[in-house]
């Protein structure tokens, strides 16, 4: 943003809860990326917002248990914000809707055309629209971490393209106070990241798990059209070990009964070996305020990292 201003950095004061935000695109979002973790840090007193931005009302119904159910069918929307309630309720997180409109995922038809997206989808909404409740959100929450997608979205999915483009937006907007001064004080988040759950390297370590413990694997196809790029190199900045709360995570994922199939490959993995081959959920640090901390082989271990330090040191100088 051209001519911003931005405040002074505030850090947590001495049994100040941390405060964590995590911005996604669909409901369930949330249960498959950077779940283990988000509830690990709600265990260890953090107050973590998981802010989701559509209601996932063009979602397509995956579960074949459900695709003929009449009542999904008919309240698909409605079916999609209380399996969010249900999730929000297993993580022990907050929850807050953004309230724009689902973009869907078209499809090439026959000819090979890609259909224009729905005139009134979250994906097309201008950003300066898009961003503001997430200016909002991120001055009354006052989140000292907050987690979302890489520039391509994770994948390329119109609406996780558009969350990452308002949370960047949003983030430096919210420091701004020359910028929606009536939506409260101005606040400059202290790190930034985004979620790293797909990849090449952990679905690797999964598919071969996968294959020796059920003789199938969810991740092969996906290895198979894998396409290496350069930006890709380096991504990997932290991990956080929370394995223990995978179990969590599977539940969470599971309340979001429209959205996975609980007979499928991906509930294939045990909790035991996805634990013993991946005991960490990845993230890339993109925005720092705080001094960075890593071990020996140049990783971070804690999206607080930085933060905890300062709130010490504050502490043994009071």
């Amino acid at each position: 943003m051209s001519g911003q201003r931005t405040v002074d950095l505030v850090l947590p004061q001495p049994g100040e809860p941390l405060r964590l935000m995590a911005v996604h695109a669909h409901p369930d979002d949330e249960s498959s990326k950077g779940a283990a973790s988000t509830a690990m840090y709600v265990a260890q007193g953090a107050d973590v917002l998981v802010v989701t931005c559509t209601g996932g009302e063009r979602g397509d119904i995956l579960n074949k248990a459900l695709h003929d159910d009449p009542a999904v069918v008919a309240d698909l929307a409605g079916v999609r914000r209380r399996e969010m309630e249900k999730a929000a309720g297993i993580l022990g997180v907050q929850h807050a809707w953004l309230g724009f409109m689902d973009s869907g995922l078209p499809e090439p038809d026959e000819n090979g055309v890609t259909p224009a997206l729905p005139d009134d989808c979250f994906a097309l909404v201008p950003v300066e629209v898009s961003g503001e409740p997430l200016i909002k959100l991120i001055r009354e929450f006052r989140p000292h971490v907050i987690t979302t997608y890489d520039e391509n979205g994770g994948y390329p999915h119109p609406d996780h393209i558009q969350t990452h483009v308002i949370t960047m937006y949003a983030v430096d907007a919210a420091a701004d106070p020359q910028v929606l001064p009536e939506a409260g004080d101005a606040w400059l988040t202290a790190k930034v990241y985004y979620q790293l759950g797909f990849h090449k390297q952990r679905l690797i370590a999964l598919h071969d798990a996968a294959l020796e413990e059920t003789g199938s694997s969810p991740f092969a196809q996906w290895l198979e059209e894998w396409e290496d790029r350069p930006e890709d190199q380096g991504r990997l900045t932290t991990q956080v070990a929370c394995a223990e709360w995978f179990e969590v995570r599977e539940a969470a994922l599971k309340a979001h009964a429209t959205q996975v199939d609980p007979d499928g490959d991906w509930f294939g993995i045990s909790l035991e070996t996805q634990s013993r081959v991946w005991p960490t959920e990845d993230f890339q640090l993109v925005r720092a305020h705080v001094e960075v901390e890593v071990d020996e082989f140049g990783i971070e271990r804690d999206l607080f990292a930085g933060i905890r330090a300062a709130e010490v040191e504050i502490s043994e100088s009071a």
